[in-house]
């Protein structure tokens, strides 16, 4: 009576007060507690009691990508708590243990385990983990050149990025930037950047974009959905005459028909005979008209102040 009962999911009664979440600019968050190696995480279905549960009318929805896009969203929009409490009581991760340590290496500058961990995440596509894993080095190769560590990073050229076998005219640039700095113009450099910290969290963005989408889930991925339906019920729009920003997520969009201009405003009488030509101005402030009588006159629409030409 009044207690918990025995068959609450036990990720439900999980408490995160010992989890000192980091929140990221691109929205992850990366767990403390998380530790091991990365040869104990590898790469497994991510817990949730919904398994292919679906929502929606439809049944296309699956519960657990449409939880962990909402996690990510609230995220991104700073409301770390709350995204942190949404994955608690859902029992659904918004990553995977694996890749919460991946996020950490990367972030705390473990490169060598970065690279490790990357392989253990059950990747199937070489080249994806080349290019990734060519990103990590490259940037432990201008961290150790921003601590003037030349052969260290001189190292990691030729017995790690250049096995890798890829980006060739990259290796190239990176060669060049040993013997004349001023001469690399380099994607991302720890020296352009105000912090050592938002230069590993761009890398962190760069390998979002290369690893699949169900491993690491697109930035603004729920805004990207909704600005496409809004799109989509815009294009759809048969009668549509507003603006974008009239548009709500409310209600689904749909101008009526009186929205349509259906009289004359303004007769425009400056013409002596039949008008040939008519053209709007891709502003849409001006109108210009010519006719039989051999004259052009471009309107101001505001006003409609003739000017003849």
């Amino acid at each position: 009576m009044g207690g918990v009962e025995d068959d609450e999911p036990a990720s439900k009664r999980m408490k995160l007060s010992s989890e000192e979440l980091i929140h990221l600019s691109n929205g992850s968050t990366v767990k403390e507690s998380i530790v091991g190696s990365s040869r104990d995480l590898m790469a497994r279905p991510l817990q949730s009691d919904g398994g292919e549960e679906v929502v929606g009318s439809k049944g296309v929805i699956k519960k657990v990508e449409f939880v962990r896009i909402i996690a990510k969203a609230l995220y991104s929009l700073g409301y770390i708590r709350s995204g942190a409490h949404l994955e608690e009581e859902s029992g659904i991760a918004l990553h995977s243990s694996i890749i919460n340590v991946f996020m950490r290496q990367v972030l705390e500058g473990d490169w060598d385990e970065s690279v490790a961990t990357l392989h253990n995440i059950g990747l199937t596509d070489e080249m994806t983990i080349k290019s990734a894993s060519f990103l990590i080095l490259e940037q432990k190769f201008f961290e150790f050149l921003d601590e003037e560590k030349v052969m260290d990073a001189l190292k990691t050229l030729r017995t790690e990025i250049s096995p890798l076998c890829i980006n060739h005219s990259r290796v190239r640039e990176l060669s060049l930037s040993i013997v004349s700095p001023s001469h690399c113009f380099p994607v991302r450099s720890p020296k352009q950047d105000t912090s050592r910290a938002r230069s590993r969290t761009k890398l962190l963005e760069e390998l979002q974009k290369l690893l699949p989408p169900t491993v690491m889930i697109p930035e603004r991925r729920l805004e990207h959905l909704v600005e496409q339906a809004l799109g989509l019920q815009r294009d759809a729009c048969m009668f549509h005459n507003s603006f974008d920003e009239e548009i709500s997520l409310f209600a689904d969009h749909q101008c009526a028909r009186d929205q349509i201009p259906s009289y004359a405003l303004q007769i425009l009488q400056a013409h002596t005979d039949e008008i040939w030509f008519l053209q709007f101005s891709h502003n849409g402030k001006y109108l210009a008209s010519s006719s039989h009588d051999c004259s052009a006159i471009i309107w101001e629409v505001l006003l409609f102040l003739g000017t003849w030409i």
